[in-house]
């Protein structure tokens, strides 16, 4: 930083510590002066003073500045901040939640990627989604969205750009053709028409603005039927289900991948691609090789968390390799005598690697056991690929996110915002 930087900060604190006489927009300014330099000390005793002096003038004090010079200066602050921001008062959070700062945010070029976390709760038997957030001093927590429902655990995800879509999953038998999308700008939730077919155990992913979901036909469960269905986001329209062909897909797929516009999948024992171009399956034997599951994939190469390492899988060169680089958090991620690697769940983070696992060692109450106290961690990966097809990860950072009894990662997300 700039001498001339830290001159004026040093002069902004001191105004912050102990002029009251600050005014309403210079204090704004300050704020997010504050946040832009990553002091978040500083911004929250800033915060707070923002929010003395808003209470104690007229409610419309923040409309002395210009509407548009308003969302200019929102538009910069990262969406992770925005719950701050909204504490300030009722005006900060209507600015926060108006469609007009989001499209600002994208003619100004200030989207970002932003993590979401559904949470299995043992005792309610759902899921609930969490964003992930930043405290005061600079670490992440999670924070519940209570606008958005809980969901059946037997729900899956699929995250397109500022959408996240849930499939099935319904708490009744009506609803496992249940679609919604999240918004996750608004955090608003939106019924869409329902799935041509009743399914279990869905897998799904998207390829040029379609969604292919593959599962098994809930109505036909007899004869163990196949089947898949694809969705188009424009237009929300379904296709007619499509019986998949007896190619010898198992009953116990739990994944799939998107590389090279080709989906891929794999049971307990084989591999399987889908070219849709074609409208072919396959088998995929190098996929087979290893038990992958819970995978992403970036630059057509697929990465996993085997608990012991994460692996990678490169498409075009058809090999497997491991990733290097990662000896401190591997510890983190390992079971021991006293925590257990209960789930582990993986998503590519703005061109990064973003790790969620839950851990948990068990607590008692009048010697009968009750459950684990849970330990919820993420960690943020970067990849550098090498010549020789080397990769190298390096952990930008590792913090915990949540203690709680009974709850563990049920599946991690990213949606740009």
């Amino acid at each position: 930083m700039r001498i001339l930087d830290l001159t004026r900060l040093n002069s902004l604190c001191y105004f912050v510590k102990f002029h009251r006489a600050l005014s309403f927009p210079l204090l704004l300014k300050l704020g997010l002066l504050l946040l832009k330099l990553g002091l978040y000390t500083l911004f929250w005793r800033c915060l707070r003073k923002i929010k003395r002096k808003n209470e104690s003038q007229e409610p419309s004090l923040i409309t002395s500045l210009p509407k548009d010079v308003v969302f200019d200066i929102l538009a910069r602050v990262p969406r992770c901040e925005y719950q701050i921001l909204s504490l300030v008062s009722k005006q900060f959070r209507s600015l926060v939640a108006s469609p007009e700062l989001y499209i600002r945010r994208s003619l100004l070029g200030f989207t970002e990627h932003c993590l979401y976390v559904f949470l299995y709760d043992d005792k309610s038997r759902d899921q609930s989604l969490y964003i992930l957030s930043r405290k005061a001093n600079g670490k992440r927590r999670l924070v519940l969205i209570h606008s958005v429902p809980a969901v059946n655990p037997e729900a899956r995800f699929l995250a397109v750009g500022s959408s996240i879509y849930v499939f099935g999953g319904g708490k009744e038998y009506k609803t496992r053709d249940s679609v919604l999308r999240i918004d996750c700008r608004f955090h608003t939730v939106e019924h869409l028409p329902r799935m041509p077919v009743r399914m279990s155990y869905i897998v799904a992913d998207v390829i040029d603005g379609t969604i292919y979901i593959i599962g098994k036909d809930y109505d036909d469960w007899k004869q163990r039927k196949k089947v898949m269905v694809v969705f188009n986001i424009k237009e929300k329209l379904w296709e007619p289900a499509m019986i998949i062909p007896d190619i010898g897909l198992g009953e116990d797929w739990n994944n799939c991948v998107v590389m090279a516009d080709k989906m891929y999948t794999r049971d307990y024992r084989k591999g399987f691609v889908y070219k849709p171009k074609e409208g072919k399956w396959a088998r995929e034997d190098m996929l087979s090789s290893k038990m992958w599951s819970d995978a992403c994939v970036l630059d057509d190469v697929l990465y996993y968390f085997d608990k012991l390492e994460l692996r990678a899988y490169d498409s075009k060169q058809r090999c497997w390799g491991v990733v290097k680089g990662l000896e401190k958090l591997l510890p983190k991620t390992c079971s021991s005598d006293s925590e257990k690697l209960v789930q582990i769940s993986t998503a590519i983070y703005g061109g990064k690697l973003a790790l969620c696992f839950s851990k948990g060692k068990p607590f008692y109450s009048k010697g009968v056991w009750r459950g684990r106290i849970m330990k919820i961690l993420c960690a943020e990966i970067s990849l550098e690929r090498r010549q020789g097809g080397e990769i190298l990860g390096k952990v930008e950072w590792c913090h915990q996110l949540l203690i709680a009894k009974n709850v563990m990662v049920g599946k991690l997300l990213v949606a740009l915002v």
